[in-house]
This record gives structure tokens, sequence and C-alpha cells, in this order.
């Protein structure tokens, strides 16, 4: 996603594109997984630590990325595609790794419709697989 798109996401989800969001944006756009907050800040060495965290919190309350608590060390994040700041409308299923840590996006799994008893209403939803990647698997760990 070129600068331009990624200030438009940005902008639809009611955040105003300050050069910082739109870096910490753009880097979460480049990762190819869900990344931490610790990823986040030896990728982005213009930011220190709590900047970014305040970029992600932003994010998440807007729905502009996913926190996803995979159960290893810590909260994961990956940029959210969805038009709309209110909700997440394109959940789907994460996979994670427990030989290698790595969470990986499956993203035309979508998450399963759960019926929820009278009264509750669903905001967001984690879904979390555990097991070997191919990675893993290939190389026998």
């Amino acid at each position: 996603m070129e600068e331009k798109s990624v200030d438009e996401l940005i902008i639809r989800h009611g955040i105003k594109p300050t050069p910082n969001r739109v870096l910490v944006a753009r880097e979460l756009q480049e990762c190819s997984r869900p990344v931490s907050l610790a990823e986040l800040e030896q990728r982005v060495d213009s930011i220190d630590k709590s900047g970014i965290f305040r970029c992600l919190v932003l994010f998440r309350d807007h729905h502009l990325v996913h926190a996803i608590d995979d159960g290893g060390e810590g909260v994961k994040y990956e940029l959210c595609h969805s038009e709309d700041c209110e909700r997440d409308d394109d959940l789907h299923v994460h996979f994670h790794c427990e030989r290698c840590g790595e969470t990986f996006c499956l993203e035309d799994t979508p998450i399963p419709g759960v019926d929820l008893p009278e009264g509750f209403s669903r905001r967001s939803a984690n879904y979390i697989i555990k097991g070997i990647c191919p990675d893993c698997s290939r190389r026998g760990l």
C-alpha cells in the first residue's frame, strides 16, 4: 500500500494522519504477520516505545488495528483494512505456532459465528488456533 493509501485508511478510521501515525501504520502494512510492540520498536527507530504504543492504542480504539493476544509473549498487532471505525468488519482466524512463536493471519478463514445469549453483543473477537506452522513442520522442529 502506498503512502497516500495509508493516509486515506487512517482518515477513514477517524484519525488525524500525523507523521508518526503514518509511519507506524506503514510499518504495520509492510509486515507480513502480526507483530509485537517490541518488533515495531526495532523497525521504527525514529519513534520511542511510548510514542509507538500511543499510536497502537489510538489505532485499536478506532479499529485500525487488531490487537491479538495469542498466548505468547504479549499482544501482537496487525493493520485492519475494515471500512468502519466503529467495529471490526474484517475479522479472521489467526494461527500461533507453538514452536517458533510466530502468529499468522488466516485472512481467508473467517471467524465462525457464535450465538450469544440474549443481552450480549459482540464488539470484536479473537480466534486463535495453536499448532505447528508449515516451516517448523518442514524443518522437523
